[in-house]
């Protein structure tokens, strides 16, 4: 039997940091990376634009079950806006729908910015993946169709000017889940008076993830199986910011079984990971009242 073969009847788990690459989908990049593995089961968690690059973290096997806890988690962009034009996808795919006279100082452009500090209303572009009716707006979008969005509450942690001149400028964005950058771009530019858009994007941080240890399909393509393997983070990586609890055996066993057990050392109310007594990780669960812990979601483990 072949190594491929023996691969397919062992399910790769964990997190791999990708730093996608231009003029690709987020979703053709996992399926490249999918192959390149033999994985069975593979997700992203948090889409990027063909037009952006950056941190993509993929999650393989079990690591599955965690990817929306990593869809939860604030990011960080790398981005310039081109100033005097709008266009209808808010980025350089677009048409030019506007173009106008750039006529803006340091201390107006100072003043705008700071209007973005903090929590803020946003509203997403229609060129987005979020769905009106069941229809992606993007779907509606391309037929010309555009529908109301709802301002939704979005937060901006940091905000700093890299550069800026007549025809650009360049942020670097950190932000809550949620924040469109097109959306950022287009408001800057509305307040500035000129009108702006996306013309580079990229993704340097997600959550704890750094771009800088993210690997690039090609250097993937270059590897051995084995040295492949190697790349991949922990399943349990992405959320060890949370509190962990571990379980003496019998509890460990119960708590497997999806059942409600007690532990000692039990942190405040909120999620924790779990783990049995020689530090196998089974999963998440919500500590209660009384030094109980709740089966939130349980991985299929050998332990």
């Amino acid at each position: 039997m072949s190594r491929r073969s023996q691969r397919q009847l062992d399910p790769v788990d964990g997190i791999l940091l990708l730093d996608k690459c231009l003029g690709i989908s987020s979703n053709r990049a996992l399926q490249q990376v999918k192959h390149l593995f033999n994985a069975r089961k593979a997700g992203h968690t948090g889409s990027l634009d063909p037009l952006a690059s950056g941190l993509l973290p993929l999650c393989f096997g079990e690591a599955t079950k965690l990817s929306r806890y990593l869809l939860d988690s604030d990011k960080r962009y790398l981005t310039t806006f081109k100033l005097g034009e709008t266009t209808t996808t808010g980025d350089g795919e677009g048409d030019v729908i506007s173009q106008k006279t750039v006529n803006v100082s340091s201390q107006q452009l100072e003043l705008v910015l700071n209007k973005y500090k903090g929590v803020i209303k946003q509203v997403p572009p229609m060129y987005s993946a979020l769905k009106k009716n069941g229809q992606p707006l993007y779907k509606l979008a391309r037929k010309g169709i555009e529908v109301k969005r709802k301002p939704r509450s979005v937060e901006i942690f940091d905000l700093s000017l890299l550069a800026f001149d007549a025809e650009s400028l360049t942020l670097d964005v950190h932000c809550s889940k949620g924040f469109y950058i097109r959306s950022l771009a287009f408001d800057i530019g509305e307040d500035l008076g000129c009108g702006a858009h996306v013309t580079e994007l990229r993704r340097t941080a997600a959550g704890k993830f750094d771009v800088r240890d993210a690997v690039k399909l090609e250097q993937l393509q270059e590897m051995d199986d084995q040295r492949r393997l190697q790349q991949l983070l922990p399943i349990d990586a992405g959320i060890d910011d949370m509190p962990q609890v571990r379980l003496a055996q019998d509890a460990y066993q119960y708590f497997r079984q999806g059942q409600m057990v007690c532990a000692d050392d039990v942190p405040q109310a909120g999620l924790v990971r779990v783990y049995s007594e020689n530090g196998c990780f089974t999963g998440i669960g919500e500590a209660l009242e009384d030094r109980q812990i709740k089966p939130k979601r349980l991985l299929c483990t050998n332990s």
